[in-house]
């Protein structure tokens, strides 16, 4: 098992997390598919589990109030030294900051925010929690990525806020930037056009390892989910895109070797 270094690069995606109605089935269903045992966080913005793989900390889920109607879907947190200077950044480059910033107890601090584009992601901040401690192994978070209409403007946007450099794959019918730190690849920006999901719009895509895509993605259907792409060839791994419950959509994933996603 890789241990996650101790304090992220700014711009890194450290965490994801997903918020819904029913948070003890949704327990079940990643506990099932991923192994993930659960213990009580932070409970500022309600009911909050983290999902712990062997003892380490890989994500968490929150349960919304029974009045809030929001889209269920899983978020990605990027990585501050400053959550409130990042929040004023995002404003100021034309993103939207939809909650916080705001303490976690001690934690840490977190924002939601949306980037131009109106796809959501998060900001943090992290003091105690430092974010996903677990990598590389079936069942933990390797790689996200924004799918969106194309990137070139959005690069922007993420540029500025995040101090990334972007590295553009050179296809004529392929819209995909890799973002980097310090020379390492650790999102990208997929713009795929028309095939954007209406219903989704802009999106941040969290991609889960497996040790077989193909096994994950029946088990996900025996576990009341659903399958969106079925197991593909891709070349960072053989891919589904699939759906929890509730509607929350991810990437499985087997990576291809250890050079996929920039490992």
């Amino acid at each position: 098992m890789t241990e996650a270094p101790a304090r992220r690069t700014p711009g890194t995606p450290c965490w994801v997390s997903l918020i819904v109605h029913g948070l003890t089935t949704t327990q079940e269903f990643y506990g099932s598919l991923f192994d993930w045992e659960f213990l009580p966080g932070p409970d500022q913005l309600g009911p909050y589990v983290r999902g712990l793989l062997h003892g380490a900390e890989v994500a968490g889920i929150g349960q919304l109030p029974p009045d809030r109607h929001l889209p269920i879907a899983w978020t990605t947190y990027l990585a501050s030294d400053d959550a409130d200077a990042t929040a004023e950044a995002v404003r100021s480059c034309g993103g939207t900051v939809a909650v916080g910033p705001l303490d976690a107890g001690d934690a840490g601090r977190l924002a939601i925010a949306s980037d131009p584009g109106g796809a959501v992601f998060g900001i943090w901040q992290g003091s105690d929690h430092l974010g996903t401690m677990s990598a590389g192994v079936p069942g933990t978070p390797v790689w996200n990525e924004l799918v969106t209409r194309e990137t070139s403007m959005v690069a922007k946007f993420y540029q500025t806020v995040f101090g990334y450099e972007t590295e553009a794959v050179l296809s004529a019918d392929f819209d995909y930037q890799t973002l980097q730190l310090a020379g390492i690849p650790v999102a990208a920006l997929h713009g795929v056009g028309h095939a954007l999901p209406r219903d989704r719009g802009p999106h941040w895509m969290t991609y889960f390892e497996v040790a077989d895509t193909d096994l994950a993605t029946a088990r996900v259907v025996e576990l009341g989910g659903r399958v969106l792409q079925p197991p593909r060839e891709a070349s960072s791994g053989r891919l589904a895109t699939v759906a929890d419950p509730e509607g929350a959509v991810f990437t499985l994933v087997r990576p291809s070797g250890s050079d996929a996603f920039g490992r």
